[in-house]
Parts: structure tokens; C-alpha cells; sequence
């Protein structure tokens, strides 16, 4: 008998070969789902797999780049074709670029930062909803946005415009699809302790000072865990938040409370 939270389910998670993705994907297995994993980190991503699959659980690496619509197209295919179905979307991928000041802000930057993740968000949902509606019996599409989707910060406009783009692009999702019951929501991590935040700490001037400053503007103290995060997405995936579509779950240590 299959057991587990989101047992008998198929995931898809993308960006998952390190961090929240990562963390998701484990947990998500964990609890009785399949999961497809995809990443253009090949070697990371497969060694997460062969991890998963080594623990009992069920697991699929491909290689993908979310900007890619042909990519998106086969990762759909093989996933349906492997698993026999898709329940549930994790569109994780997204890259951040910050110190970037407006009046000398590279078009080039601009575009990639959005098509990563804004447009891989929107080709995820393209692709992944017809195979979630073949299903018959609805499905779950989580949009990872962040804080600074609510919120600007100096520095980051490229990235706060598109996890702002995210967080309403999740809204008219979720308004869409209502009638198939896929449920669309969107997760606002706070500042948490993954190798992209770790990568943009150490690009700044002062990396300690920079790691200070960032965890005092979180009430709770600290910088998040993954786990806190892969909690959430479990939650959004399961049956436990049937009657929850469009919502925003804000999970930041108090960041946006002040």
C-alpha cells in the first residue's frame, strides 16, 4: 500500500540538483511521491537521483534548461512516458543577480534574469498544465517567488520584477484552472542558507558584514533552512491544502511583517 503524504503522485522539480529544489525533491520522495528531477547541472542532479533511489524511493534526472521550450516539451514527454502521469509542478529554477544599479544595468542582464525566472515559471506552466489536465483529477503547481517579489530591494530590480511577475502570473494561473482543480500558489522564501545566497554574499564587499546585515533584517534572527521551505512545498503538493489556489505562502522570519 502506498503511503506517505503525496503517495501514488508525480513531481516534477526543476532546478533541483542543489538547494531548495534539492531539499524539495528529497522530501517530496520522502513522502511517497515520484519525482522528476531536472537541472543543467547534470552530474549533481543525477547524484540527487541515484540518492533518492538508493533510500526507496522514485526517482528520474534530466538535464534542462528552463528557457527552452523544446526542452520543456521533452522533459513533459519523458516524465509522462516514465511515470504515466504528472500531478504536480515545482517550478524551483531561478538565478539572482544583485549589485546591479539601474543607471548602468545591462539589457543582457535584465533578459537573462527574467527569462530564467519569469519565463521559465510561464513555459513551465505551458507545458506541464495540458499533461496535469490529461490527468482528470486535478493537480498542484507551486511557483517559487520571494520576499523580494512583495518587496523591492536596491540592487535586485531585475530579480524583485520577476518574482514579482511570478507572484500575479500565479494569480491568473490559479484563476485559469480553477474549473480543471490544478492549484496554482506561490512560496516567498525569505533570505535562506542555499548556494545561491551563499553565492551572492560572497560577491559582495564585505561577505561576513553583508551575512550580518541580512540576518538582522529577519525578526526571527537567522537565515532560513531548506527543509523550511521543502516543508511547504510538500504541503502545497498534498491533499492538505485542497482549497488553497492563488494563495501566497510567505515564509521569511518576519522580513515582510515590518
Amino acid at each position: 500500500m502506498l503511503t506517505g503524504r503525496v503517495a501514488g503522485k508525480v513531481a516534477l522539480v526543476t532546478g533541483a540538483a542543489s538547494g531548495l529544489g534539492a531539499e524539495s525533491a528529497r522530501r517530496l520522495a520522502r513522502e511517497g511521491a515520484a519525482v522528476v528531477l531536472t537541472d543543467r547541472a547534470a552530474e549533481a542532479g543525477q547524484g540527487l537521483a541515484d540518492e533518492i533511489l538508493n533510500a526507496g524511493g522514485k526517482a528520474h534526472f534530466l538535464t534542462h534548461d528552463v528557457t527552452s521550450p523544446e526542452d520543456w516539451a521533452r522533459v513533459v514527454e519523458t516524465t509522462v512516458q516514465t511515470f504515466g502521469r504528472l500531478d504536480v509542478l515545482v517550478n524551483n529554477a531561478g538565478i539572482a543577480m544583485t549589485g546591479l544599479d539601474l543607471m548602468t544595468h545591462s539589457l543582457e542582464a535584465w533578459r537573462q534574469t527574467l527569462a530564467v525566472n519569469l519565463d521559465g515559471v510561464f513555459l513551465g506552466l505551458r507545458y506541464c498544465g495540458p499533461a496535469i489536465a490529461a490527468g482528470g483529477r486535478g493537480g498542484s503547481v507551486i511557483n517559487l517567488s520571494s520576499i523580494l517579489g512583495k518587496v523591492g530591494s536596491a540592487g535586485a530590480a531585475a530579480y524583485s520584477a520577476s518574482k514579482g511577475g511570478v507572484l500575479l502570473l500565479t494569480k491568473s494561473a490559479a484563476l485559469e484552472w480553477a474549473p480543471l482543480n490544478i492549484r496554482v500558489n506561490s512560496i516567498h522564501p525569505g533570505y535562506i542558507d542555499t548556494p545561491m545566497v551563499a553565492q551572492v554574499l560572497h560577491n559582495a564587499e564585505n561577505g561576513n558584514e553583508a551575512r550580518q546585515m541580512i540576518i538582522g533584517r529577519h525578526p526571527l534572527g537567522r537565515l532560513g533552512e531548506p527543509r523550511e521551505i521543502a516543508d511547504a512545498v510538500v504541503f502545497l503538493a498534498s491533499d492538505e491544502s485542497s482549497f488553497m489556489t492563488g494563495g501566497e505562502l510567505v515564509i521569511d522570519g518576519g522580513y515582510t511583517a515590518q
